[in-house]
């Protein structure tokens, strides 16, 4: 009867340690690591660093761009996100010292999220932290990015906003997002209050084609006005375009950008994928300083771009031309004025 009785309880420890370590492993799943390790060549053909848009800056270099390190969980309904990058890539997006300027030389990493969620029901999520920003095409992070170069709209367009936001799925077809942020973009802390507002209205018409109009409007930050699409036509061809309108704040007397950009890409093969990136970038008169062309200028840049992956490795040659509608910005190799600028670059992404 003794041993019986044993023979049960054991049995019965046996069942209550697999069903607790089932229940644990439902509501307590891993933390998930993912990122990426990004190095680059690029020569300019004026035999000098040339063009004023972020990232792969170092002229007839082997050079680096970042170590991207992304931690993420979530356990029933609340989730975390941090994300933190070092190397230029990311060094060039650091927060600026007590002068209020951004010192390359001593900062080597930045936080790019860092964020906490709560679904409080299926529909609607509730997110705080400092986040990529949800305006534009591209982002900082070369896995997210068809072409290893960056386009003027990314370069003079958010990177970051803290705050707080609220998204809600309205349907499967359409998603509705608000929240209240920083006053200046691209800063984990405000200079006075939280006065930009930003929003966001997601649409998949039909399956492989998303589309967003974003908003971002703050008295310090500006006004942005965003469009963001990609399409999968079939399944060699997609279509991307994004196009954006901005406006400085109270800073600034005047001044801002236009622009629009086209991404079509083509799949040659299960490994090798074509693309090109035409963009049109103008910038409006004004005291407000923008990355490219001089204020009521323009710039007309066109990229060619092969994407060649062995499995989560990828080797990213292009070729990039950029036309100025003044010779305010770009050199020639003996010095001298130039509307025309162009660069190679090969670079290799390994994602993890």
């Amino acid at each position: 009867m003794k041993k019986r009785f044993l023979l049960f309880s054991f049995l019965a420890f046996g069942v209550s340690s697999i069903v607790k370590a089932q229940d644990s492993t439902q509501t307590d799943p891993p933390l998930t690591i993912t990122g990426s390790v990004d190095t680059y060549y690029k020569y300019d053909f004026a035999d000098r660093s040339n063009l004023p848009t972020s990232f792969a800056s170092d002229h007839n270099s082997m050079s680096i761009g970042m170590v991207d390190i992304a931690l993420k969980k979530k356990v029933s309904k609340a989730s975390f996100v941090g994300e933190i990058s070092f190397g230029p890539r990311g060094q060039s997006q650091s927060i600026p010292n007590a002068a209020g300027v951004y010192d390359e030389t001593t900062n080597s990493y930045n936080i790019q999220n860092l964020y906490v969620s709560y679904d409080v029901t299926d529909k609607l999520a509730l997110t705080a932290g400092y986040m990529a920003t949800f305006v534009g095409y591209e982002v900082i992070s070369p896995v997210g990015n068809f072409n290893y170069s960056t386009s003027y709209l990314f370069t003079n367009g958010p990177f970051q906003n803290a705050g707080f936001k609220a998204s809600y799925a309205i349907s499967s077809k359409v998603g509705l997002m608000a929240g209240i942020f920083n006053d200046y973009w691209n800063v984990y802390k405000s200079a006075s209050k939280l006065n930009t507002f930003g929003a966001q209205l997601s649409l998949t018409p039909v399956e492989g084609w998303s589309a967003y109009v974003n908003l971002l409007t703050g008295p310090s930050s500006g006004t942005e006005i965003d469009f963001t699409t990609a399409y999968q036509i079939t399944p060699a061809f997609k279509l991307g375009l994004n196009a954006a309108t901005f406006s400085a704040g109270n800073d600034y007397e005047d001044g801002g950008f236009t622009g629009v950009a086209l991404y079509p890409q083509y799949a040659v093969s299960s490994a090798v994928t074509l693309g090109l990136r035409g963009e049109y970038f103008k910038t409006k008169a004004g005291d407000y300083a923008t990355f490219g062309p001089a204020p009521g200028e323009s710039v007309t840049a066109i990229t060619a771009t092969a994407n060649i992956k062995a499995g989560p490795l990828s080797l990213i040659p292009e070729v990039r031309f950029d036309n100025m509608s003044s010779d305010a910005v770009f050199v020639k190799k003996n010095g001298s004025p130039s509307k025309n600028a162009g660069q190679f670059v090969l670079a290799a992404v390994y994602a993890f």
